[in-house]
């Protein structure tokens, strides 16, 4: 299981500032998102994940400067979320330095001529969002006459060709079984985002074959130290 590390960008710069020893108050605190990167890297981190807040406001990708300087920085792939809602926005990622991308839950849902031109544009490259929470997905308003499933909505997308998923707000408290159901009845790449706070949930996401988790603020405070995550991952 990958263990991905999460930068969001605002203005440029890391919103969180990253202090490399915090849980010992050694190391120099830094913003910059392109340090931040290569310090992870230099760990271990087998992919960067970055989050480009001004993006998500504004509907296209914003901190372009940024994520070159990241693309620069280091020699792993990179992940972007955040303004990438449409065929030209994916372009813009790619041209930015992004390797990966992922859409909003949003455009899968509305927007199935939208979503196969950003397919047909980035194809294996691509990844889709889901709000992995039920509660979420039956408070979606959806243009369709009955609420579908997480399960549904994945195999929906499948179908169109995604084939990588990053399941938000899904390791707060997670359902291992559910999770270990989805990576069996699809033929998908299944990560975690946020909620993730201790190294042992991190062992029974690997145990219910989660393909990667993706930590931002528990890194970024010392609340779990990257290499013990690592270690977990194997």
């Amino acid at each position: 299981m990958q263990v991905i590390p999460s930068l969001d960008i605002r203005s440029g710069r890391s919103r969180l500032v990253w202090w490399p020893g915090a849980a010992s108050g050694s190391g120099s605190p830094t913003d910059r998102p392109e340090r931040i990167a290569r310090a992870f890297v230099d760990a271990g981190a087998p992919l960067v994940h970055l989050v480009d807040l001004d993006g998500a406001r504004s509907g296209r990708p914003v901190n372009t400067e940024a994520i070159g300087a990241v693309a620069r920085a280091v020699a792993t792939p990179l992940q972007l979320a955040g303004g990438v809602d449409g065929p030209d926005q994916v372009e813009l990622a790619f041209a930015a330095g992004a390797t990966r991308v992922v859409l909003p839950m949003w455009l899968a849902a509305e927007s199935g001529e939208r979503l196969s031109a950003c397919i047909a544009i980035g194809g294996d490259w691509l990844a889709v969002g889901l709000d992995a929470r039920p509660e979420r997905l039956v408070e979606y308003p959806w243009a369709r006459s009955t609420t579908p499933t997480l399960d549904s909505v994945m195999s929906e997308l499948e179908q169109m060709g995604i084939h990588r998923f990053v399941l938000s707000h899904g390791g707060a408290s997670p359902d291992f079984g559910a999770l270990a159901n989805l990576g069996r009845d699809h033929d998908a790449e299944i990560m975690v985002a946020g909620g993730v706070t201790e190294v042992a949930t991190l062992e029974r996401l690997r145990d219910a074959g989660v393909a990667g988790v993706i930590l931002g603020e528990a890194l970024f405070t010392g609340s779990i130290d990257y290499g013990a995550a690592l270690l977990a991952a194997r």
